[in-house]
């Protein structure tokens, strides 16, 4: 059976140590007064309640997986999963990076993050009901009417009810540009809503009292595309003036998907029949809304594979340090034992250094980006709060795609540890590939962000959020280049950076000959600069590893970080060479192809 301890030492490293998240934040009023001893004792106690009360029960809700009654259109979740809900409510979790005004605990969304990451690592299924609420509550926030915002947020705030967001069909996709979900305006201001919606998670369940959907749909005099979406609310039960609930909603789930992983959550066929619903926002103006909640699923996604990436390491380690194969090649090291653990095999060593080094360099970007939030949204600095969203949005769909690219290889080389054990149930691991396999998918699969990154945050603006960022690694070059002991992390940015410069300016200049030639190149610049991002961080880490072992610090974390940071530039960093050289390929070996296809 799998095991499952919070790397709370590691948050705090970086936060206290290379972020100085607490610094940051003192600048933004309402977080003036929070210490460092408050965050530490919030997220001690949420690693307990994911570790104690969510990761028990993750084997479990695989196996059963939910049931959906035909004829009540109702769902039950896994044995355990309602109990544990009820418990997180209790705990006043689902409040607590939400706004005071709605009965929030008012932390930051920093703080959130982190916690969310030990819920992924427990159990990513069970963590998916709450999670996609912030997402919703968020949209609603920023875009929803007064009376919306009273009669939703206070009752999201606290649990009672949760929230999803209803996008896809089964003919449209990723392109919402087609989507058929109609809404017609009745006389009351209200609109009835007919359509199907598909892979909608945690779309039906008996968790909470009332489910809030958020569905784009087509108004009747909607223009063709993407222009022509609007939003609205529709929620399973409808709410009367005085809050209590109403009648049930023409809303309800028509079928459960048949999935690869996440077994514990319900994914739905949505069907909408006369549907009642409120818009959100104006008329054919739904997509700005729900990018609101787009922007925060791609982030908690990219938070869903670090917890994986994260609780398969720690399992494989383990693992590794027991189970006893063969000898070292360099000769017997546990002369007292019939054969050697497998961990002093290099290429075991390879698997697991692989996933540490994705899991704290992954770690850190999200951390770093759940800052940048917390300062676009509540910074007094106009600028600081107009920077930080630009970064942010340059650095979400690495957060998406990299960290779950990354997942993949990384719940892939622990379950390959454990050998044949890691393909059976028994152990727990071939869960953590099959859940981690969604999260390259969903909420844009990783094609998307790779053209989102290179098309629009880049190309977009002619480099210039890129270009910010390398400033930022600029200063640490200019800081560390005549530091020896970080040559061997400054030199290797140094050069990406530069080469990176050269690269965007060719890809720009032959996509504007030919577009093709941005999609062609999309996925490879996307990893190049993920790896530019986490060579950064690595670096950042190093440096602080350095000094606290030259002050004599004797900590063997300290020691670890660095040797962590040697593997990742020696080992993994080095796949930028290669795929500089895919992405100057062009386009021309992809589509010229027709004979292939015939």
């Amino acid at each position: 059976m799998p095991t499952y301890t919070p790397p709370l030492r590691d948050m705090q490293f970086v936060m206290n140590e290379v972020l100085n998240v607490n610094e940051e934040l003192k600048a933004i009023p309402k977080y003036a007064d929070l210490d460092v001893d408050t965050v530490n004792a919030v997220l001690e106690e949420g690693g307990k309640f994911a570790s104690e009360v969510a990761f028990p029960l993750n084997i479990s809700g695989d196996q059963e997986g939910c049931k959906l009654d035909q004829k009540t259109h109702e769902v039950t979740t896994p044995k355990g999963f309602k109990d544990a809900y009820n418990k997180y409510v209790e705990g006043g979790w689902p409040a607590l990076s939400c706004d005071p005004e709605f009965g929030g605990q008012g932390l930051p969304f920093v703080v959130n993050q982190c916690f969310y990451e030990m819920l992924n690592s427990a159990n990513q299924a069970w963590t998916m009901y709450p999670g996609l609420t912030h997402g919703a509550h968020a949209a609603l926030h920023e875009h929803g009417t007064d009376e919306q915002k009273a009669t939703y947020l206070h009752k999201m705030t606290s649990g009672e009810w949760t929230g999803t967001m209803c996008l896809t069909e089964p003919h449209c996709g990723t392109d919402l540009g087609l989507m058929r979900t109609k809404a017609e305006a009745l006389p009351d201001g209200t609109y009835k809503i007919t359509g199907n919606k598909i892979f909608i998670s945690a779309g039906e369940h008996d968790m909470a009292g009332n489910i809030v959907h958020l569905v784009l749909a087509r108004l009747t005099d909607a223009p063709a595309g993407i222009k022509g979406v609007s939003l609205f609310i529709v929620p399973k039960f409808l709410v009367n003036k005085d809050g209590t609930l109403g009648a049930r909603n023409g809303i309800y789930c028509g079928g459960l998907e048949h999935k690869m992983g996440i077994h514990g959550n319900s994914t739905c066929q949505m069907v909408l029949d006369g549907a009642i619903g409120t818009m959100v926002g104006q008329p054919n103006k739904g997509m700005q809304g729900m990018f609101v909640m787009m922007n925060a699923a791609r982030l908690g996604v990219g938070n869903q594979s670090l917890g994986l990436t994260e609780v398969a390491y720690q399992n494989a380690l383990a693992y590794a340090k027991d189970r006893i194969q063969m000898r070292s090649l360099s000769g017997p090291k546990a002369k007292d034992k019939p054969a050697d653990p497998i961990i002093v095999h290099p290429d075991v060593r390879k698997m697991l250094l692989t996933a540490k080094a994705y899991a704290e360099g992954g770690r850190a970007l999200a951390i770093y980006c759940a800052v940048l939030l917390d300062k676009e949204h509540n910074h007094p600095d106009e600028k600081v709060r107009k920077d930080s969203g630009e970064m942010l949005s340059l650095l979400t769909p690495i957060v998406k795609a990299f960290l779950t690219d990354n997942g993949h290889t990384a719940t892939n080389a622990c379950m390959q540890v454990f050998g044949g054990h890691g393909f059976v149930k028994e152990w727990g691991m071939e869960q953590y590939v099959r859940d981690n396999r969604i999260n390259m998918i969903y909420e844009g699969t990783n094609t998307i962000q790779s053209l989102d990154l290179l098309g629009r945050k880049v190309l977009g603006n002619n480099g210039a959020t890129l270009t910010k960022f390398g400033k930022l690694v600029g200063k640490l070059v200019v800081e560390e280049g005549v530091n020896e002991k970080m040559a061997e992390f400054i030199t290797p940015i140094a050069i990406l950076g530069d080469q990176m410069t050269k690269l965007t300016q060719e890809i720009g200049f032959k996509g504007f000959q030919n577009a093709d030639e941005v999609g062609a190149a999309a996925v490879d610049y996307l990893r190049i600069c993920g790896h530019l991002v986490f060579g950064y961080f690595f670096a950042r880490m190093a440096q602080v590893a350095l000094k606290e072992i030259a002050a004599g610090n004797t900590d063997p974390f300290y020691q670890a970080k660095l040797q962590t940071a040697r593997f990742y530039f020696a080992r993994l960093f080095p796949e930028t060479a290669t795929l500089l050289k895919t992405v100057r390929a062009g386009s021309k070996s992809l589509l010229d192809t027709e004979a292939v296809f015939a």
